[in-house]
Parts: C-alpha cells; structure tokens; sequence
C-alpha cells in the first residue's frame, strides 16, 4: 500500500533528522597525548635503535678485523711449517713433526673460533643491552603520558 501512496501523492515516508552535533558531543573520545612527548619518545627510539646499529657495526668490524690478523698468522705459521717439515729427512722425523704440527693447528683453530665467537657474543650483548634501556625508558614515559591523561 505504501507503494501506492507515494504514487498516488508523491511524497515519500520521512527519515528521522540526524543531528551530526548532538552525535559528536555524545561521543566520548579518549584524551589524545601530548605531541610532543610522542615525538620526542620516537626520536629516543630511533636514537637507541641506531646506536645499537652502530655498536653491532663496529663489533661486525672488529670481528673481521681479527678474522683478518688470524689468517696472516695461518699463513706465516704454514711458511714457517713447511719449512720445518723440509729440515726433517726421516720418515718418522717427519711423522712426529706432523702430528706435533697438527695438534698446534688445531689447538690454535679452536682458541682462534672461541675468540671470534666472544667478540661476536660482546658486540651483541651491547647492542641488546642499548636497545633493552631505551624499551624500559620508553614503558616508564607511556606509564607517565597514560596517567596524565
């Protein structure tokens, strides 16, 4: 019927008014923070992150560094190796120097790897440690900006 009432009259069934006002001062939004506190956190944070970045680089350089100084030393101690090994004319001369030879490399390779691997863990450990003091400044400043609102 309805249907025939708005052809009949033309006029069709009328809508409540929304009164856009009255529904933005029901609302009730949250506090929005100071501005500048956020921003100023956000740039301790990008501060932090890069000097944790600085410290890992400089820790990834000295690695090399070292990784470097401990291939010269290989390489000088297999010269000097060989020529140990020539001097010796006994086949048994020769084995016992050898084994000798192999334990220093090995001894040294492992010793050489445990350094490396502490250089490593150390510059992590900085990073990690910058990185971890900016997290437990930036929970105290969000406590602080929650409660001022």
């Amino acid at each position: 019927m309805a249907e025939k009432t708005e052809k009949t009259t033309g006029a069709k069934p009328s809508m409540p008014e929304f009164d856009m006002q009255k529904f933005f001062a029901d609302v009730k939004f949250p506090a929005l923070p100071d501005m500048e506190a956020v921003l100023a956190a956000h740039k301790r944070n990008l501060e932090a992150l890069t000097a944790a970045n600085r410290a890992a680089l400089e820790g990834a350089q000295l690695v090399a560094r070292r990784h470097m100084e401990i291939m010269q030393d290989t390489m000088t101690g297999l010269s000097e190796t060989m020529k140990e090994l020539a001097a010796n004319q006994t086949p048994a001369g020769q084995a016992a120097k050898q084994a000798e030879l192999l334990k220093k490399a090995y001894e040294s390779a492992v010793a050489n790897t445990r350094e490396l691997g502490d250089l490593i863990q150390k510059s992590n450990a900085e990073a990690i440690s910058k990185l971890n003091a900016r997290f437990s400044e930036a929970m105290i400043e969000m406590k602080a900006l929650l409660e001022k609102n």
